[in-house]
């Protein structure tokens, strides 16, 4: 639970700690049409980790927290993995990769596809999403 005070930053639902990780980017392979599979273009990520980093500020070791150029690199393999017809997609299996990789109680992901195919013009389309440990 994040509102409710189980994720970090202490007893009686203080506010969780958070790692925040913006503008992640590499080019994707992604989209419903031929051309985006085939051309890729960038996909832009934010990554929003939920830790409690006491451990880690009382240590001063890295071990004791989510590294997170070792984030940048678990996110750019995902947009550069697939290809997937939806964003959608590709944002659960970031969070689905966080989760799996770093000792973090739940995370924020939003995608960013700032070169959709769309002709009205716009400024960025993006899909967020928050998932927690189960």
């Amino acid at each position: 639970m994040v509102d409710g005070g189980m994720v970090g930053g202490g007893p009686g639902g203080a506010r969780p700690d958070r790692i925040t990780l913006s503008g992640i980017t590499a080019t994707g392979y992604h989209g419903v049409f031929e051309h985006e599979k085939r051309n890729g273009q960038p996909f832009v990520v934010d990554v929003c980790l939920y830790t409690d980093i006491r451990r880690a500020a009382a240590t001063d070791d890295i071990a004791d927290t989510a590294h997170y150029g070792e984030l940048a690199e678990v996110v750019k393999a995902e947009i550069m993995s697939g290809p997937y017809d939806l964003i959608e997609t590709l944002t659960e299996k970031i969070a689905a990769a966080v989760l799996d990789g770093f000792a973090v109680q739940a995370v924020d992901v939003t995608v960013h596809k700032p070169k959709a195919p769309i002709e009205v013009p716009f400024g960025d389309v993006t899909i967020s999403i928050h998932r927690e440990r189960s």
